[in-house]
């Protein structure tokens, strides 16, 4: 349960790449629909996006080859907090003198964690699956 998977993949991909893959090979009824953008206002990059449970989402990205530590290409799916998601994480941060406060957001904050590790990743897993599965059939899969 570790909320990031890679496939290596034998060519490079850009954003846009993966997305017009994604948009001819997806099977949007069986896997969910995805968008393309940034999952929260506060999210620096824009990536293809797709639902895993009210609290998070899956971000697909692709990452070429170059540098000291990245040796293949490959395709990232991780988990990140969706727009409910991200503003509960916010008001967690804010510090609280109420004890009912405390204790509502220790709640909140098992909770979240217990939904990243079971349905976020049950989602992750799936997707990551079905696009080995897609990646391998066009013959992209090292």
């Amino acid at each position: 349960m570790i909320g990031r998977q890679v496939i290596p993949v034998n060519r490079t991909f850009t954003k846009e790449e993966l997305l017009a893959f994604m948009e001819e090979h997806w099977d949007k009824e069986t896997y969910s629909p995805f968008i393309y953008g940034k999952p929260t206002s506060m999210s620096v990059d824009e990536y293809i996006v797709l639902p895993a449970s009210p609290r998070y989402v899956i971000i697909m990205y692709p990452a070429g080859k170059g540098g000291l530590f990245n040796k293949t290409d490959k395709i990232i799916l991780s988990t990140a907090d969706s727009p409910s998601g991200a503003s509960e994480g916010l008001m967690r941060q804010i510090p609280s003198r109420s004890v009912l406060s405390g204790t509502v957001k220790m709640n909140s904050l098992g909770s979240a964690e217990k939904e990243r590790k079971g349905p976020a990743e049950e989602a992750l897993q799936i997707y990551t699956a079905y696009m080995k599965e897609l990646l391998g059939q066009e013959g992209f899969l090292l």
